[in-house]
């Protein structure tokens, strides 16, 4: 172990190593626990659920709120992950200086990643309190919905599965509906 190395790093430690040029834009990583994970190159199925997912938000969501395609959310002392889209409140101009700190609807795209955004990510989004965080799960070609956050427990007391035909309303913007087929990537 490199004793001049943190065992457990702060987020704003992590924030300074980009600020400082130690980790760059082409560094595919994030803070999650304490712990710089790496992250999985974009395979073309993970690419266009990232790809729709913002695009279906965006479209549903319009001023209301700011919809983030893989950017930082500072949620905890220890993680800064980097969610496929989320739909943080306010308008752009406020993030003009610093990273969003909440977020109304976290979502993770998942393939090889799905056992890590069931576990560690949604642990990190409840105990945040983050109100909803959906997976589209590419495996099993639907979409987890997680509600009802339980922050000492780190966990979602509702789950519920969307399905291709289905549609999601946004538990922070009640008026704002998705179809799932617009979030998945088209059958093959």
């Amino acid at each position: 172990m490199d004793p001049a190395a943190p065992p457990s790093w702060t987020a704003e430690r992590y924030l300074a190593l980009v600020d400082e040029g130690m980790l760059g834009p082409d560094d595919r990583v994030e803070l999650l626990e304490g712990v710089i994970v790496s992250m999985a190159p974009h395979d073309v199925p993970h690419a266009a659920g990232v790809s729709r997912t913002q695009l279906a938000l965006y479209r549903a969501v319009g001023d209301r709120a700011v919809v983030r395609g893989q950017l930082s959310l500072l949620v905890g002392a220890r993680s800064v992950p980097e969610p496929d889209v989320a739909v943080v409140p306010g308008s752009i101009a406020d993030y003009d200086r610093r990273h969003p700190t909440t977020a109304l609807l976290v979502v993770e795209v998942a393939d090889s990643s799905l056992k890590q955004d069931r576990l560690t990510k949604r642990a990190i989004y409840a105990a945040a309190a983050i109100p909803e965080y959906w997976i589209v799960n590419l495996p099993d070609d639907c979409v987890e919905v997680r509600r009802e956050p339980d922050p000492p427990t780190r966990r979602y007391t509702s789950i519920t599965i969307a399905r291709r035909g289905d549609t999601i309303a946004l538990a922070a913007l009640p008026d704002v509906r998705v179809v799932v087929d617009e979030l998945l990537p088209s059958p093959a």
